[in-house]
């Protein structure tokens, strides 16, 4: 990607980078895994976690893929008698990546559902921040976990505007930004800001400080879409997907233009077409393009996939405006 001369290489929130919990149950929920006895699952009862099918659809992967490990992993744990505890610190490293995964969709489940009647669940939002917080006093050396919980403060920074009175989406350009935490926002720049001083970029932390830069942005006309574009161009280099790539491709539509945007997108058609953000994506860039037959086709199919009642709702207003 050619960015314009002279686009800022440091990131938003102060980043500069260039190219005793230990009795907590829900913790230990996350270190062991879901193969807990029927006694410790009554204990735990109030933990939140999400099903086979969520995870399933969280990375746009068949229910099987994911229920068939679940099931032989809970029968292994169970046939090992693995105890329900935290692990000691000297273990802690190797099992970090996948419990940061596990606290990463709990929150983007509960931030916006995958599935079912609900368009959010708080209690799960609730859950993961909880974990990240928790996770964070016993690692408060390790970048990616400061990194993981300044992402969700940063998204819940925003709670009380990304829905309206009807529990319909507000979408970011239209949010109140008077009313977002302003508090939130500055501990959660605070926590990328001593991250990234230890000079390790991970993913979360990359995820942050582009959150941040919509935080930043006194309306959304301020917004540093060019920072952006260069913190999903790090992105991909340490965590390549189709979905990071597809989002690039929304901050290049203001930074070098919708059919440059376009193009990006068309090109994740193979990887993302059964996916209704790349269609919902297609659709606003085929509008802004006047082509207002493909926008629409776009958005249907993007409607025919969607799950969470809110997005459905956004998207049929979509086409009855078209």
């Amino acid at each position: 990607m050619h960015l314009p001369a002279g686009t800022p290489r440091t990131s938003c929130a102060g980043v500069g980078w260039t190219r005793s919990v230990v009795g907590s149950g829900h913790l230990s929920v996350v270190f062991v895994g879901e193969g807990t006895t029927n006694e410790e699952e009554e204990r735990h009862d109030g933990a939140s976690e999400p099903d086979s099918a969520q995870i399933a659809r969280a990375f746009l992967v068949p229910e099987s893929t994911v229920g068939q490990p679940i099931t032989r992993a809970k029968r292994k744990i169970s046939d090992a008698g693995i105890p329900y505890r935290i692990p000691s610190a000297d273990d802690l490293g190797s099992r970090l990546a996948e419990v940061l995964a596990v606290i990463y969709l709990l929150f983007n489940e509960g931030y916006l559902s995958t599935g079912g009647d609900h368009a959010q669940s708080r209690d799960l939002a609730d859950d993961a921040e909880i974990l990240a917080a928790l996770l964070h006093q016993l690692m408060p050396t390790e970048p990616e976990v400061a990194g993981l919980l300044a992402l969700i403060r940063l998204h819940r920074a925003r709670t009380s505007t990304r829905f309206d009175h009807n529990d319909e989406i507000v979408q970011l350009q239209h949010q109140d930004r008077s009313r977002w935490n302003r508090e939130a926002i500055t501990d959660a720049g605070r926590l990328i800001a001593r991250a990234a001083a230890r000079k390790r970029p991970g993913p979360y932390q990359l995820q942050a400080a582009i959150v941040a830069c919509h935080a930043d942005a006194a309306r959304w006309e301020d917004t540093d879409w060019a920072q952006i574009a260069v913190l999903y161009d790090m992105l991909l280099h340490l965590a390549p997907s189709p979905v990071t790539r597809l989002h690039r491709a929304i901050a290049l539509r203001y930074v070098t233009g919708s059919a440059a945007a376009l193009a990006e997108v068309d090109a994740l058609a193979g990887d993302l077409n059964d996916y209704h953000l790349f269609h919902a994506t297609r659709a606003e860039l085929l509008r802004d393009l006047g082509d207002a037959a493909r926008a629409r086709a776009a958005d249907e199919r993007a409607l025919a996939l969607a799950a969470n009642p809110a997005e459905r709702s956004l998207l049929r207003q979509r086409l009855s405006w078209a």
